[in-house]
């Protein structure tokens, strides 16, 4: 990995940003059916225990990371470079945003959720100190749908 050219200016979302931040997650892979990624912006703005924040570029959003905490852990979702520009310590940048975020309201310790079988993108938060906890996951549709992979 290689430092980044440039500085990301780093902000919380904004209401112009919405169209232009799903459409980064979903060429990065990020989203899935089940998720509405307008919703899921929206639901974390909704509170003061979450956030959107996104990584500019020469004015262009370029990353995001979704942030947030319930009071005792932080966790991350959606961290999102554009794939023109990984590789170039942006996704580090945004991390450390979120870490940020999390340590200025009293979190002291970050989680996140990365598939099992995403050896790339463990790759990388194990490059940035992150480590696997062993712990088994449950899950629960509140609606009534079967679990999703």
């Amino acid at each position: 990995m290689t430092a980044p050219t440039q500085d990301l200016a780093i902000a919380p979302i904004a209401d112009a940003d919405v169209a232009s931040v799903a459409d980064l997650w979903q060429r990065c892979g990020l989203t899935r059916p089940w998720n509405d990624p307008s919703g899921d912006i929206a639901f974390a703005r909704r509170g003061p225990n979450s956030a959107v924040l996104v990584g500019r570029l020469d004015g262009a959003i370029v990353a995001t990371v979704m942030v947030g905490h319930d009071g005792h852990r932080g966790w991350f979702y959606y961290l999102a470079v554009d794939p023109a520009l990984q590789g170039k310590g942006f996704g580090r940048v945004m991390t450390q945003a979120a870490e940020a975020w999390l340590t200025a309201r009293g979190i002291a310790k970050a989680q996140l959720m990365v598939r099992a079988d995403n050896d790339r993108v463990r790759a990388f938060y194990e490059a940035l100190g992150y480590g696997e906890q062993k712990r088994t996951l449950f899950a629960k549709w509140l609606d009534g749908r079967p679990l999703t992979p």
